[in-house]
């Protein structure tokens, strides 16, 4: 098992000499109000710690009479430590209670029976373990639906559909592997996260959470019973009920971690390619982005950057983390210019391989900073298309530090925003090689560590920039991982997906599964990675996916290979420019609603874009559904992703909605809505409608925009608060968060919440704005307000108040632009200025409507 600090009270329990374990089924209590019991047969011990009312761990091992150890041993997926055990805690011969679990364990120690304190159906584990692996049998019980395990795209051309029925298989033996998918037309991440919801009919449900780092296989195929094996001879993990989705993934969010709130600008355009082969081509890039009025938060470099690559070679660059001065001259004034003159970011990328004739080859080899081989001697050598030498022990912490020390926080002191860890896997390795891994518990194998080793690399950078007293905040793009990888500033993409909608519609598959897996920030490499792929008209396809990618995506990523120079990534030169700008332009609209989710995120461990099952559980209509999503409470959109598509239909749950484009309301007894055009003339969007109630504040995006900070072409500020409303006369909040947007300073209090409320009363309807409370630096002391408020009978009203003056109603869109107080009815919605107020004062809006003859 592997090792963790065991906290202070039980040590002190341990001290004190009270047992928390017996064999053969002994129970006692402990001062901590920790439960645990352990049952031993001849072959095997099952070990149980009930850690609250909702939640057990458990641990099956050899038995070798020898009480295991209390607490159970985490792995590095695990972040929680203590608990506070159960409020009530019965036992009665097998059978165990408490306030919200009923449990029931085999005398054999192989089964493990439990459910919710008032089901009828309980879930019975089966274990069975020999010396090369474990296998659980898990009986269906009344479990409908299966969520999560991470990322394994199925079929191309299926967005939906969830693990019931199907097989989540490791990438290789060895586990997180690149795999190629479509006809090897794409290579796709395969990374496990070892984590499963299931769901009942009335949305309640249960989660299985493996805490093991070897590879699994979690079987659906079989109706009545599904089998989970491990190569491993021990295995522990965790069950937890609860009531709903949101539940089950926020017990999840406070075992492995909660992200933290990414810069602001991850929030916008980053484009990228594979690769810019100097600072030429991405000021032209750069400026006919420009031209085109499209707002942009970066740009991200691959390899070209630190002078490319020489296949096997010892002399590549692989590994030098230097700028290639000839083609990335002044790199520091570059990046300070960007920054100043453009609000552009720029993020580099780094590999784990480290070519042989490279200084810092040697330098890391002489401390045992690179992998070794199989007898712990030498580094272990590798040939490759990257060149030859060696690999990054990122299991080793101080070959980490060393690394962020020397390679990568001169990058940061030189401006760099962002790290793009690629080919963590890892891509290439010595299946004989030898880790620093888990020395305490003699688990230093490839086996051992690979799909650990993401992770590890992650938590480097996340521990450099603390050590450093970096205040910036650490944002990581990686394409592999496990739980737990959220915690240290990662967004994961799926890899090297090929130009082909059918793989679009499969990534929306997995991005479901990512989510209830705990990811908030996963993309795809818009407009696809290997255009070689593609098997129909280019811009249509990029077109949809950039579509695609602005509504879910975080951030918003164009890439392709493009190292001869033959293809497009800016959305300015490939797909239909409007479209593009339409579908860009409403993202940068929507960010401080996004930026606020985010900040809820690292809070409360509630998703950003999040399945339809999540939000709707009762839904039996939505349990499959990857076609469609929610973006926060308040908002769903579809995926569209098929050629020549020129409709969609859009499902809408039980209840009132509108369509933010048309304004049309929709009440609905969970239907769908048919046929919705895709297409103005030309012009290409989304449809996205709002439940009744929603509240999303935005921000004033026009041609002048520049990036989310709100940066204009012409110098001047447009920093007015748009709140969205759709009224409903159930009372409905939202909560708006603003900080400094790079530092970490939010984590010690640095920032500002407003408070946002709406209701809908017999005949007009009301929005507040309260006080803003806290601050940040750099924070706005006064700033006007715009209200855009859908309403079924938004042409009916005439009067609008704004704390108690009544506003001037103006006859057109420029009229109200031209003033800094008024109001005009607009397709279905009344829109209601007010002049520039301090933010710690209330604003109340009233909308009276005029009462149908």
């Amino acid at each position: 098992m592997y090792s963790i600090r065991r906290s202070a009270a039980l040590l002190a329990i341990i001290a004190a000499g009270v047992s928390l374990t017996a064999s053969r089924d002994t129970f006692a209590d402990a001062p901590s109000n920790l439960r645990s019991v352990e049952v031993e047969s001849d072959k095997q011990q099952l070990t149980l710690e009930i850690l609250d009312d909702k939640l057990l761990r458990f641990s099956i091992d050899a038995a070798d009479g020898n009480d295991m150890p209390i607490p159970i041993d985490t792995t590095p997926m695990i972040v929680k430590r203590n608990y506070a055990g159960p409020l009530k805690f019965e036992r009665d011969g097998d059978k165990l209670r408490t306030e919200a679990m009923k449990l029931r364990i085999g005398p054999d120690a192989k089964t493990l029976q439990f459910s919710s304190a008032t089901a009828n159906k309980p879930i019975t584990l089966t274990f069975e373990r020999n010396d090369s692996r474990c296998t659980i049998t898990m009986n269906a019980a009344s479990i409908q639906h299966l969520y999560g395990l991470g990322e394994q795209f199925i079929t191309p051309g299926e967005p939906n559909g969830d693990w019931k029925g199907r097989t989540r298989i490791p990438g290789n033996e060895y586990g997180n592997r690149m795999i190629g998918f479509d006809d090897g037309t794409g290579a796709i991440g395969n990374a496990e996260f070892p984590v499963l919801f299931g769901l009942t009919e009335d949305g309640n449900g249960i989660a299985l959470l493996l805490d093991d780092l070897y590879p699994h296989t979690w079987d659906f195929t079989n109706n009545d019973t599904w089998t989970i094996k491990s190569p491993s001879n021990e295995l522990s993990g965790y069950i937890w009920i609860g009531d709903n989705p949101e539940a089950l993934r926020q017990r999840l969010m406070s075992l492995t971690g909660r992200a933290p709130v990414p810069p602001k600008s991850a929030f916008g355009l980053w484009v990228s390619e594979y690769g810019f082969d100097d600072w030429a081509e991405l000021d032209d890039k750069l400026k006919t982005l420009r031209d085109a009025k499209f707002p942009l938060d970066g740009f991200v470099l691959d390899l070209q950057w630190f002078g490319g690559i020489t296949s096997e070679s010892e002399d590549s660059q692989m590994g030098s983390l230097t700028w290639d001065l000839q083609k990335f001259p002044q790199p520091a004034a570059k990046i300070a210019t960007l920054r100043d003159e453009h609000g552009l970011g720029v993020i580099v990328i780094e590999e784990s391989y480290v070519s042989k004739n490279l200084p810092v080859y040697n330098a890391m080899a002489e401390q045992g900073f690179l992998v070794r081989d199989a007898d712990g001697k030498a580094p272990a050598f590798m040939r490759s298309w990257w060149g030859a030498g060696g690999m990054v022990d990122w299991t080793h912490p101080q070959a980490g530090d060393y690394w962020h020390d020397n390679k990568r926080q001169p990058l940061i002191d030189a401006g760099i925003v962002g790290h793009w860890a690629d080919l963590g896997e890892p891509e290439d390795f010595v299946a004989e090689s030898t880790y620093h891994g888990f020395p305490e518990d003699g688990k230093t194998a490839h086996r051992d560590v690979a799909n650990i080793f993401n992770f590890r690399w992650a938590e480097s950078i996340a521990r450099g920039y603390e050590r450093n007293e970096v205040q910036q905040r650490p944002f990581i793009m990686t394409r592999s991982g496990t739980l737990g990888i959220q915690r240290f500033g990662t967004a994961l993409w799926s890899g090297d997906i090929g130009s082909r909608l059918g793989q679009l519609s499969a990534h929306a598959n997995v991005q479901l599964h990512m989510t209830m897996s705990g990811i908030d920030y996963f993309g795809a490499d818009v407009g696809g990675f290997k255009r070689p792929a593609l098997n129909g008209p280019l811009d249509e396809l990029y077109t949809q996916w950039f579509a695609f990618g602005s509504m879910f995506d975080i951030p918003v990523r164009p890439h392709a290979a493009n190292v001869d120079n033959q293809y497009e990534t800016a959305p300015d030169r490939v797909g239909h420019l409007q479209s593009n700008l339409k579908s860009i332009r409403r993202r940068y609209e929507m960010v401080p609603y996004l930026y606020s989710l985010a900040h809820e995120a690292y809070r409360s461990g509630t998703p950003i874009v999040a399945p339809m099952m999540y939000a709707f559980p009762r839904d039996q209509r939505v349990r499959e559904m990857g076609d469609q999503k929610m973006i926060g409470p308040a908002l769903t959109a579809p995926v569209v992703a098929r050629h020549e598509q020129r409709a969609v239909d859009v499902y809408l749950p039980k209840g009132a909605w509108v369509n933010l484009e048309t304004g049309k309301w929709v009440k609905s007894a969970g239907e769908f809505q048919r046929r919705l055009p895709l297409y103005d003339g030309k012009l290409f969007s989304l449809p996205l409608f709002a439940r009744a109630g929603a509240i999303v504040p935005m921000m004033h995006v026009d041609e002048k925009t520049m990036n989310v900070y709100g940066r204009r072409t012409d110098g001047t500020r447009r920093d007015e608060l748009i709140v969205c409303v759709a009224t409903s006369p159930d009372a409905s909040h939202f909560t708006l968060y603003e900080d400094d947007g790079r530092t970490i300073a939010y984590q010690i209090g640095a920032v500002r919440t407003t408070q946002i409320l709406q209701q809908r009363k017999s005949d007009h309807a009301e929005v507040i704005i309260e006080a803003a409370k806290g601050n940040y630096e750099g924070a706005q002391a006064k700033r006007a307000a715009l209200i855009q408020l859908h309403d079924p009978f938004a042409e009916r009203c005439h009067v609008v108040l704004h704390n108690g003056t009544r506003l001037p109603k103006v006859k057109s869109r420029k009229a109200l632009e031209d003033t800094d107080h008024g109001w005009l009815s607009d397709r279905g919605r009344v829109i209601a200025k007010a002049p520039t107020l301090d933010v710690t004062k209330t604003r109340r809006f009233e909308f009276k409507f005029e009462k149908p003859e």
